[in-house]
């Protein structure tokens, strides 16, 4: 490893050894005990207990479950950490020892499995060891360390949630907004890139209305089934034929929901659809074409009744501010040597982590840590089968803990440092 960056990232790192078996036992904790977004009680209390006992100030509570430590060591610039803290709704089959059985109520009522499939329980882990190797070195630097322990990303919420509980009123303004989040690749290396990390989503609803009938009789009915086959079919014309191919664009349709017998035409059908945008102007051009498609085909169909189109979520593009990812690249480059630090395109997947720098416009950086064991990694690249590895959100993701761990701890120190080193 080369380390040439001042000396205040090496001296904070100086433990990070004598940590890693308590984090190791913290993050499987935090892996066996999910909880699904909104509902990060336990998750939030265990981290909580963690930042006071590393010295911070300790706000709970902040928009719902997420909380926020301070660290005040003199003069300097303001430095924000983030992790988010919630699970999904899947049930884990990666056979590990320590893999979740956790089944909760969803917000509509339904009993579903949960699990961290999408490695959010690393985040707060590797946020928990940063804060407390910062709080230890405080010699090391100045300024002031805000820790942001954020619920809700998957359900694109909490980072809006907190902001609405006065997240921008309570706080002082950071200097700079950090992020990461563990995704394949070889562990032990970064990645990231200035401009778009990752895409703009939008998640809709289409209700279509017809008039059920007979399944014998079709003539005294306007098919709705008929009508979302056409309108599923011709959304991915939009792709194909009005985006350019310098641009891009994902549209991907979920669900489909009509009926409940053969021999019976509904009233109604649902789609459920997600779009994936790295530009305003591509997404704005793509959300009318499905609102023009929707509209037409129902017309077309003789519908009586024009649908219904509700937008279920929405996540913003998440974009890296130029000039502070270089300053997070050179720190990097400076810490882990250049070959563990890698360029990346933008990612299809989404996040809320950009609203924080957006909205309180300060400058934000977003980078990815690897998490599949470099072995695996590389002989599934030699055998063109990288697309054969669990993902994240797959019921098999499981990051490796060593030296994913590790790594993604030295990065928010490195990052961090750019900015607070003396």
């Amino acid at each position: 490893m080369n380390k040439v960056q001042g000396n205040s990232t090496d001296t904070i790192l100086d433990n990070v050894d004598g940590l890693l078996a308590d984090l190791e036992a913290f993050y499987k904790d935090l892996h066996a005990h999910p909880e699904l977004s909104m509902q990060e009680t336990r998750t939030a209390g265990l981290a909580a207990d963690r930042l006071r006992a590393a010295g911070y100030e300790v706000a709970t509570g902040i928009g719902q479950t997420g909380l926020v430590g301070l660290l005040r060591n003199g003069n300097g610039p303001t430095v924000m950490l983030r992790a988010d803290m919630d699970a999904l709704p899947v049930a884990e089959a990666t056979g590990l020892p320590y893999a979740s059985k956790v089944t909760a109520a969803d917000r509509d009522g339904k009993t579903v499995a949960v699990s961290h499939m999408c490695g959010h329980d690393m985040h707060v882990t590797w946020l928990a060891g940063a804060a407390k190797l910062l709080a230890e070195e405080r010699t090391a630097w100045h300024g002031t360390l805000m820790a942001v322990f954020q619920p809700g990303e998957e359900t694109a919420e909490g980072a809006q949630a907190m902001i609405d509980d006065g997240l921008f009123s309570r706080f002082p303004k950071p200097d700079v907004v950090l992020g990461q989040h563990v995704m394949v690749g070889p562990a032990g290396t970064v990645a990231g890139r200035a401009a778009a990390i990752t895409s703009a989503a939008d998640s809709l609803q289409i209700r279509l209305f017809g008039r059920g009938a007979h399944g014998s009789m079709p003539q005294a009915s306007i098919d709705p089934v008929i009508m979302a086959a056409a309108i599923v079919i011709r959304l991915q014309t939009i792709v194909s034929r009005e985006v350019a191919a310098a641009e891009a664009a994902v549209i991907t349709v979920g669900s489909l929901q009509a009926g409940t017998k053969e021999n019976v035409i509904p009233d109604e059908a649902i789609i459920k659809l997600n779009v994936r945008t790295f530009d305003a102007g591509v997404r704005k051009r793509v959300l009318a074409a499905i609102e023009r498609i929707v509209n037409a085909e129902a017309e077309a169909s003789g519908a009586q009744r024009k649908p219904e189109i509700t937008i279920l979520d929405h996540y913003p593009l998440n974009m890296n501010d130029r000039d502070a990812s270089k300053r997070v690249v050179d720190a990097f480059r400076a810490h882990f040597g250049a070959g563990r630090v890698r360029e990346t395109g933008p990612a299809p997947a989404s996040e809320d982590f950009g609203s924080f720098g957006s909205q309180w416009q300060s400058p934000s950086v977003f980078w990815f840590v690897g998490g599949t064991d470099p072995d695996i990694y590389e002989k599934a690249k030699a055998a063109n089968r990288l697309n054969e590895l669990p993902v994240n959100h797959s019921p098999k993701f499981a990051p490796v803990i060593h030296p994913t761990l590790r790594t993604g701890i030295e990065t928010l120190v490195a990052a961090t440092q750019a900015w607070l080193s003396p």
